[in-house]
């Protein structure tokens, strides 16, 4: 599981105007980005890509061993 600690976390503005949440564990190199909707609030929509992420990242070390 990734250190909570260690994963990095942008919230990037795109040029149309929407923004972009990404998570990073650099230890691995997994990034998941997802488009934030702007009508729910971002540490909501945080907090479920985070929960995605650790799934994703716990899934990619038992295959790797």
């Amino acid at each position: 599981m990734a250190d909570p600690d260690k994963v990095q976390i942008d919230l990037i503005k795109l040029s149309e105007g929407g923004r972009l949440l990404r998570l990073t564990d650099p230890k691995s190199g997994l990034a998941l980005e997802r488009k934030l909707d702007a009508a729910r609030p971002v540490n909501q929509q945080k907090q479920q890509l985070q929960r995605v992420f650790d799934a994703v990242l716990s899934r990619a070390e038992l295959a790797i061993g």
